[in-house]
């Protein structure tokens, strides 16, 4: 992955990027873009909760652009991809906002729901891990860090089980 290129993030990933200290590094290198649904969910949640991160407001303003979603995207993902409606509020309008998109893209979700309808919709090639990006950036320290669900193996797992179920459908 090269400097400047779109990456989309939906919340988990801002979460994790914060929480393992790779956020900055991360919006310094790529073009970081979310929708603003993520940027809602990102600061919201059970503040008392244990290892609840805090995600303050300027880290979303800063470098961060967060897209509105039109019900009309809305709907088109739900005729492109049934399914969709499954997905947590800001997956679905992540991946609708995705659909609208004429540019080129990457796109990173840690949520096994939002690969599977990635590989519905045709983007396994677009699915990228926060490990990738951190690694790309020489955050070395929150690679050591992360969770399994942030890390490319458990993409790579779980895109190929999508795969395969799409390939049998």
């Amino acid at each position: 992955m090269q400097a400047g290129q779109i990456v989309l993030v939906d919340t988990n990933i801002i979460i994790e990027a914060v929480r393992t200290n790779c956020w900055s590094a991360i919006i310094g290198h790529f073009v970081v873009e979310t929708v603003q649904k993520c940027c809602e969910e990102a600061r919201t949640g059970k503040a008392h909760r244990p290892g609840y991160v805090e995600i303050d407001e300027a880290i979303l303003r800063t470098r961060l652009t967060a897209h509105p979603v039109t019900n009309s995207e809305l709907v088109a993902l739900g005729v492109r991809d049934v399914e969709a409606s499954r997905l947590d509020p800001g997956e679905r309008e992540l991946w609708a906002h995705a659909l609208s998109r004429t540019d080129a893209w990457v796109a990173c979700s840690c949520d096994r729901g939002a690969i599977k309808a990635a590989v519905r919709l045709g983007w396994e090639d677009q699915l990228v891990s926060l490990e990738e990006l951190a690694h790309a950036v020489g955050a070395w320290t929150a690679l050591k860090q992360l969770r399994g669900q942030f890390k490319s193996g458990r993409l790579s797992e779980w895109r190929t089980a999508a795969l395969l179920e799409r390939g049998f459908k």
